[in-house]
């Protein structure tokens, strides 16, 4: 991998029913009904919808024994309609669901943060060493045993660890943390690996970009250390809906895209599950078409740290800063990256373009060495876009402008667009994307998840009166979540949040605090906003 030329990781092959993860085949898309599992009929005409925008996987969420059990029904009904889209089981504290789903399902995927250990109990946050084996023992009695089942019926095992989802035992020695929630997958992989188990794919989510972009990477070089290569599974948690959802996806997933890493890629809308597949489809096509594109200069020498710490500060009060109407000084230095880098004896800013097909590889190679040289001045990077739909100029933006901001390449951005767009909407992708990277907050930000068989509640509708009754509230982060499987855990980084609790009920928190248990789910919104505001 180089973070100047494009090529895919070359990583080991999963199968899931007819479908192949990883190694050359290509990027694979999926989603995940919202339906009620034991609905058959439902279930089928969700997933087929899916499959029918572009879904190569399905997920349905299998709370139960009961649950997986009818995934053989969902599969029947799909393959009597002609569909043979692969069934993926989401399982969470029911080992002995997932048990099941690995005789009637394509693929299961289990969370090692609470397939065995009860997660976030945060009742024993101190573990001796000989505890802590014996808790690593308790592991393989478990997983073995499902491994072997698997084996038997040739099922792919999904291992997905998200942020907020680790047991007491990782919390223990790592905290919440990237490198906690790669330990909590290499245990299982390890396991596996003795077990001569390799049909696996591999996802470690977070809501925050910077937490999954970094710790996907550390999974990656811990994985290689390993002699491991397994494909992984990207995706932005809770990411929200509309605009604010596409750009967040793509800064994430298409930062790691542009990285090679990912082999199979779900964009989490709190939108019906189909709308999800072209998101992802134009994400994945978007960056994979740079393959082949013209040699970048790889520099001799890289400082280390990032390329705008060294840069001298911008005289603005926003940062980083944000152009969409060429507003910014008209005798600031205007370069290409096709030109060689030129050290300035002045601090003003450097505009930076590039005609290369591999927009981010080429402005990342251009600042190492013009900052290895010598160069101090801030780089002011800046793209244009053709397209005239919406939804692909959010995606593009995003996607192009995120490895840059995440790994500290510009002090700021301008963006030129199809005169399609008005000035106000430009300015919002651009505000959007340096959210999404949480470097300049202008609005308020919704953690938000897609919803699935366990939300007992309209989430869509519930995230529309949120927003419509929070939205001014620049720099709040409010978490809208369906169910108590990763409310908590995902939202762990918002300010408020609005939790699914039971059929009508609702959990009201402030940060991590439970403050209105199971409330009737009409109370719930003015005990929310009653909260907020004090």
């Amino acid at each position: 991998m180089s973070k100047y030329n494009y090529k895919r990781r070359k990583s080991s092959v999963a199968k899931a029913g007819g479908v192949e993860i990883g190694g050359e085949n290509p990027i694979r898309i999926q989603s995940m009904c919202n339906t009620n599992t034991n609905d058959t009929d439902a279930s089928a005409a969700q997933a087929r919808r899916i499959a029918d925008a572009g879904g190569e996987l399905v997920r349905l969420t299998t709370q139960g024994v009961k649950e997986a059990a009818n995934m053989a029904n969902i599969k029947k009904a799909l393959l009597d309609s002609g569909c043979d889209v692969p069934l993926v089981a989401d399982v969470h504290f029911n080992p002995k669901a997932a048990f099941e789903a690995a005789v009637t399902c394509d693929k299961v995927r289990i969370n090692p943060g609470n397939f065995v250990d009860a997660a976030r109990t945060f009742r024993k946050l101190e573990f001796t060493d000989e505890e802590y084996a014996q808790e690593l023992e308790k592991i393989r009695s478990k997983f073995v045993p499902f491994l072997n089942i698997c084996k038997e019926n040739h099922t792919c095992v999904r291992l997905g660890v998200n942020h907020g989802s680790l047991s007491d035992r990782i919390m223990s020695r790592y905290g919440d943390t990237p490198a906690g929630m790669v330990e909590s997958v290499m245990e299982f992989l390890r396991i596996a690996r003795e077990e001569n188990f390799d049909n696996i794919v591999i996802s470690v989510k977070a809501s925050n970009v910077i937490v999954m972009v970094e710790t996907v990477r550390l999974l990656v070089a811990t994985m290689d250390s390993e002699d491991m290569r397994f494909p992984l599974h990207l995706g932005v948690t809770e990411a929200g809906d509309g605009e604010d959802g596409r750009i967040k996806s793509a800064v994430g997933i298409g930062t790691l895209l542009a990285d090679g890493i990912g082999d199979t890629i779900r964009v989490s809308l709190s939108e019906d599950p189909e709308c999800e597949i072209p998101v992802a489809v134009k994400l994945r096509d978007y960056i994979t078409a740079r393959a082949g594109h013209e040699e970048i200069e790889v520099p001799e020498s890289v400082l280390p740290g990032k390329a705008r710490d060294y840069a001298a500060k911008l005289p603005y009060d926003e940062f980083p800063v944000m152009d969409v109407d060429f507003s910014l000084q008209p005798d600031w230095h205007y370069v290409s990256t096709s030109m060689s880098p030129v050290v300035y004896q002045d601090e003003k800013p450097v505009v930076l373009t590039t005609s290369s097909d591999n927009r981010p590889g080429a402005f990342k190679s251009w600042i190492d060495r013009f900052v290895a040289q010598g160069g101090r001045n801030p780089i002011i990077v800046m793209m244009g876009f053709l397209t005239q739909n919406p939804e692909d100029f959010q995606i593009e933006a995003a996607a192009d402008f995120g490895p840059l901001l995440l790994d500290g390449y510009a002090s700021g951005i301008a963006i030129v667009a199809s005169e399609k767009f008005t000035k106000e909407e430009v300015a919002s992708v651009a505000l959007g994307i340096l959210q999404a990277a949480r470097l300049r907050i202008s609005k308020t930000e919704y953690i938000s998840c897609p919803g699935c068989g366990r939300t007992l509640f309209d989430l869509q509708k519930t995230l529309a009166e949120v927003k419509a009754n929070t939205s001014h509230l620049k720099g709040l982060k409010i978490g809208v979540m369906g169910c108590i499987v990763n409310g908590p855990g995902e939202m762990a980084d918002a300010d408020y949040g609005y939790v699914g609790a039971g059929p009508g009920r609702v959990s009201i928190y402030k940060g991590k605090e439970l403050v209105k248990k199971n409330i009737p789910a009409e109370e719930a919104l003015p005990a929310l906003l009653d909260l907020i505001e004090g």
